[in-house]
């Protein structure tokens, strides 16, 4: 059997982190036309590495497979939109940027973000492979280069639209298999004064909140401060400042520039230092007692959807996203646990989800058949589903929480 390497340190991995069995592509929505064909599943096993420390996937798929054409559309969360108008306000003030400035977004989805710098004369750019979301950032006049970020597309950017005073991505480190180029693109994309920020779930926050269920092919590493600090230093950038945000049940935000500058520590970056150090992220212990924890909480959302369908209750759910894909699969749910699900996003609307093959309606379908549960599969959107969806308690309907224990809000 072959040993995978680590795809920073080229480290060969042996340390096991969370083994979620077999699994397909979490965004491979299947239409209707194809409900009798077969899909292929790949091992979702993470593991870390003992020298750097990144937890990591293997490469069962080329991000072309996965990106190229998109299910998730940042726009249909007013939660991430509203996030990403205080992002531009915030960091326009802080950067002072003007008109003569280049904002460039990499994996910038469907606009949701760049549209808020429009009115402020800021320009943009973003690069987005995935040109079915792109074509809607160009409908609401954002350029759009449809190409994967890393040092070819960096040069051949920076030659024809010049370097950027802020390169900023959300959500995208994780999703690069070869974590090297893409950082090293970023660099050569970068003004000499320039700077970068990016944003991504925190591992700490993963551990502590039982978050298995982010674990998708999709993404292929799973990021601490520790294991970028060291993947930006190898390229020649130093990240100087970290704020930690809620979205996505707790993420980072770090500020990046070229070495050269040698910023000033904020003490945002000293205090997620330490907050890993204390939780061991320097050594392997910190890692290998997570797949227990995982085997657990499984086992208590089976034991609280056995107990519901056997009291004759009806349960739907609400999203289509990655880690609802995730769970349903690891669980081995399906129709038998899920009548349905429902999700805002008209491109998941009458079609299956991946491997459970859960039929996907309109949120109108939860007042029409009255579910007596919904089960709520983007939880770190608890707050504004179960806003969204509070009519259900006119006929006594409660929700699941699944992650990071199993709860019940009525």
């Amino acid at each position: 059997m072959s040993v995978s390497l680590c795809r920073f340190c080229a480290t060969p991995l042996r340390t096991p982190f969370a083994d979620l069995g077999l699994s397909p592509l979490c965004q491979n929505i299947i239409p209707l036309a194809k409900a009798n064909e077969p899909e292929p599943f790949y091992p979702l096993n993470a593991q870390v590495c003992h020298e750097c420390f990144l937890v990591q996937l293997d490469e069962f798929v080329s991000p072309s497979e996965i990106f190229t054409e998109y299910a998730y559309f940042s726009s249909y969360s007013d939660t991430m939109v509203a996030h990403a108008k205080s992002y531009v306000e915030m960091i326009t003030r802080r950067l002072q940027l003007k008109s003569n400035d280049l904002v460039v977004e990499v994996a910038s989805n469907d606009g949701y973000l760049l549209q808020h710098f429009l009115p402020l004369g800021i320009p943009v750019t973003g690069i987005e492979p995935a040109r079915n979301v792109g074509a809607v950032a160009s409908q609401k006049g954002i350029p759009v280069v449809h190409e994967f970020m890393g040092v070819a597309t960096a040069e051949r950017f920076r030659d024809e639209r010049g370097e950027a005073s802020l390169l900023l991505g959300n959500n995208v480190l994780a999703h690069v298999p070869d974590i090297n180029d893409f950082v090293k693109g970023m660099r050569l994309l970068l003004r000499p004064q320039g700077t970068i920020t990016m944003e991504f779930p925190h591992l700490l926050r993963l551990i502590e909140g039982n978050q298995f269920d982010t674990i998708y092919h999709e993404h292929f590493s799973y990021l601490s401060l520790l294991a970028v600090e060291r993947i930006f230093s190898a390229h020649g950038l130093t990240i100087f400042d970290v704020e930690e945000i809620p979205v996505h049940g707790g993420t980072i935000r770090i500020y990046a520039t070229h070495a050269a500058n040698k910023p000033p520590l904020a003490p945002g970056l000293l205090k997620v230092r330490a907050d890993e150090a204390e939780a061991g992220f320097s050594t392997l212990q910190a890692y290998c007692d997570f797949d227990a924890r995982v085997r657990k909480t499984k086992n208590a959302l089976l034991k609280k959807l056995i107990e519901l369908k056997t009291a004759g209750k009806t349960i739907a759910g609400y999203g289509a996203p990655g880690k609802g894909n995730t769970l349903l699969n690891y669980c081995g749910i399906r129709t038998d646990y899920l009548d349905y699900t429902v999700d805002r996003n008209l491109y998941k609307q009458g079609k299956l989800l991946p491997g459970s093959r859960i039929p996907v309606y309109p949120v109108e379908k939860i007042a029409e058949t009255k579910p007596d549960y919904v089960l709520i599969l983007p939880w770190n959107l608890t707050r504004e589903i179960t806003g969204q969806l509070a009519y259900i308690r006119e006929w006594g309907g409660k929700f699941i929480v699944p992650i990071p224990t199993v709860k019940i809000i009525s």
